[in-house]
């Protein structure tokens, strides 16, 4: 693992940060719900077609398809330098994840139609995969594509289906054949948002925020030219799309940022005179934290550097993923304890709330990453069996 970027990767971060420094308000300190109002929804797309203008919202694709052919350590410091500066991220969706997909499996028409618009930040897209009843046993998924002419015909349920309320595309698995093994009748599909049939319901999380949402799919009909890949074979274009983005760099910077406010925080603030940084139990709780965001940070660059050889960082992500989650709770924790009853206070509590409330709802947010992406049990169990090779008995 080499622990020097290059001169030429220090100053894209450098350009990155004066790029984010012009372009986001004085006051921005990011947003639990960039999905939530429409002013903010503007502002997160205008500031992605700013990214994609200056060729910085697909870097990681190839050229031919819009992207810069950047590496993998610098598509790394960019992912660092936007969650540390909490900036609107590109559509993950469609950027990290669909995009690739379409240029290994899709069809030329697929390509050529799909891919600029992405790349120029014009459609946004959003996953259907999870289902009531196949959240991390995925492939038990029940909703069906029935073949009828030129036609799939689409029923059932998606759930916890991120901007599904925003996005004009959708991207889906189905079953196709019901008799086949469970990984092998699956179909990958494509369809625009408001086709008939096709219903969006809101979910409200625990912290009030519109992110999540469940889609009904009542007889869609979509053509069989939006299939990508093989019928039944769709398991493989969906595993290849959770691959992409593996590192959790993201995260590692965005506990870096808390951290800093954090410390900041307890010098500032404080009872009898004393700031709360003068409280032993304070400083030996902020201590390690600090450790415990160094070490996610180089878990991250482990596996970009494992990604960056051409290796697959199989158990090595599942190690950073699972940390990071994880890590992210204790430090919501610590924002929440070393504040006492401030720590309670909402965003919206403008008067009481510190730190804008920003650890009051991280608090109640990060109870779900330990089962998005991937549940630590989950990412335990690749670690014990890829990693450890311990029987699956």
């Amino acid at each position: 693992m080499e622990f020097r970027f290059t001169p030429e990767q220090e100053a894209l971060r450098q350009q990155l940060r004066e790029f984010f420094r012009q372009e986001l308000p004085d006051d921005w300190h990011g947003s639990e719900d960039e999905t939530g109002s429409d002013e903010e929804w503007e502002f997160v797309r205008q500031f992605q077609k700013k990214l994609a203008a200056r060729g910085w919202l697909v870097p990681h694709w190839p050229k031919q398809y819009g992207g810069a052919d950047m590496g993998i350590m610098e598509q790394v410091i960019m992912r660092e330098e936007t969650a540390y500066h909490r900036a609107p991220q590109p559509d993950i969706f469609g950027v990290n994840m669909l995009g690739p997909v379409l240029m290994l499996f899709g069809s030329e028409e697929q390509k050529g139609e799909l891919l600029p618009p992405i790349a120029s930040a014009d459609v946004t897209w959003c996953q259907g995969y999870s289902e009531p009843e196949a959240g991390s046993d995925l492939a038990s998924l029940k909703t069906r594509a029935v073949r009828d002419g030129d036609d799939y015909v689409i029923n059932g349920q998606k759930i916890y289906t991120t901007s599904a309320h925003r996005a004009e595309w959708i991207f889906l698995l189905a079953r196709t054949d019901p008799d086949a093994p469970k990984h092998k009748g699956i179909s990958f599909f494509i369809a625009p948002m408001r086709t008939a049939g096709v219903t969006v319901q809101p979910l409200i999380n625990m912290a009030g925020t519109h992110i999540f949402n469940e889609i009904f799919f009542e007889d869609v009909r979509v053509p069989a030219t939006n299939l990508v890949g093989d019928e039944n074979r769709g398991w493989y274009v969906g595993a290849a799309l959770l691959d992409f983005e593996r590192s959790n760099i993201a995260s590692a910077a965005a506990s870096r940022r808390s951290l800093e406010e954090l410390v900041e925080y307890c010098r500032e603030a404080g009872g009898d005179g004393k700031p709360l940084i003068a409280d032993q139990m304070v400083r030996n709780r902020l201590a390690d934290i600090a450790i415990e965001t160094e070490l996610g940070r180089f878990l991250s660059y482990r596996v970009a550097t494992m990604q960056a050889r051409g290796e697959v960082p199989n158990m090595e992500a599942s190690v950073a993923k699972a940390y990071h989650s994880e890590l992210s709770q204790r430090i919501a924790q610590a924002g929440v304890r070393i504040m006492g009853l401030y720590g309670q206070v909402r965003p919206e509590s403008q008067k009481w709330a510190r730190l804008r409330g920003e650890f009051t709802m991280s608090y109640m947010m990060t109870l779900g990453m330990t089962v998005a992406g991937g549940t630590s049990e989950i990412m335990r169990n690749v670690i014990a069996w890829r990693g450890l090779d311990l029987p699956r008995g």
